[in-house]
């Protein structure tokens, strides 16, 4: 792990400082309590591979019906012009790998993510939550499960699910007050080429955006346009979620 040098250049002055008013023989102990204490805080390290704990490894996504493919995620998250880098991880444990009737062998093993901020010679720790997202091989009923897609646009990080012809959902992040916290929510609900309805959630202002499709009920060879009756709507303020608190997204209802 790397120290950062303004950190370390500070707790240095606090140990000559306190050596220089009590006059013991006692600083190197201070030293190392405030060194565990600050530097205990942030995880640095120099490649981001550094940073997948023991028991999981970085997945890699070929990309399916819904989403594009990811290897690392890059761009940037603190408006600070340098790449950062958000990795998401997958468990190995081997009793998470079941056979199904139809689906042969498959990995259960729920994944992760860790967000790294770029800070020139080393990345530095943003955020993590090793196991909040589902396999990419579960049970979808008569259609396929959904897909995760993650992607950061404009110093947001985008968490989204598509869902073929059902439609698709996102989740929007942003850092501040020391972890990614969560303050968008986008839903969108289709019949094949007809779309359902839409949901807008802006948990910064705390206004909810419905739109209901009027003609939704239309067979969707003979559907020919949108009607959408807009609804806006005030929601409970409550405190923004964290991303390394939210213990699973599919359980996430607004």
């Amino acid at each position: 792990m790397l120290l950062n040098p303004p950190l370390r250049q500070a707790a240095n002055r606090y140990g000559q400082l306190y050596d220089n008013h009590t006059m013991k023989k006692q600083p190197t102990f201070l030293f190392l309590t405030l060194t565990i204490t600050v530097f205990g805080q942030v995880e640095q390290n120099k490649n981001p591979s550094d940073f997948i704990p023991k028991g999981y490894v970085i997945h890699k996504y070929e990309g399916g019906i819904s989403s594009g493919s990811w290897d690392e995620i890059k761009g940037d998250l603190n408006k600070d012009g340098l790449e950062d880098i958000v990795l998401i991880i997958k468990g190995t444990d081997k009793s998470k790998i079941i056979k199904d009737e139809y689906r042969g062998e498959l990995d259960r093993n729920r994944r992760g993510i860790i967000v790294l901020f770029n800070k020139g010679a080393f990345y530095e720790l943003a955020t993590k939550n090793y196991d909040c997202f589902s396999s990419e091989n579960e049970d979808g009923g008569v259609y396929f499960a959904p897909e995760l897609y993650v992607e950061i646009k404009k110093g947001k990080l985008y968490i989204s699910y598509g869902h073929g012809r059902y439609g698709n959902w996102s989740y929007t992040f942003r850092y501040q007050n020391g972890d990614m916290e969560l303050i968008g929510y986008d839903l969108y609900s289709s019949r094949g080429p007809v779309p359902q309805y839409e949901v807008s959630i802006n948990f910064l202002t705390n206004k909810k955006l419905t739109r209901d499709n009027l003609n939704k009920d239309e067979d969707g060879d003979k559907y020919t346009t949108d009607n959408f009756k807009e609804t806006w709507e005030n929601i409970k303020k409550k405190k923004l979620l964290r991303l390394s608190e939210i213990k699973d997204f599919d359980e996430l209802e607004f």
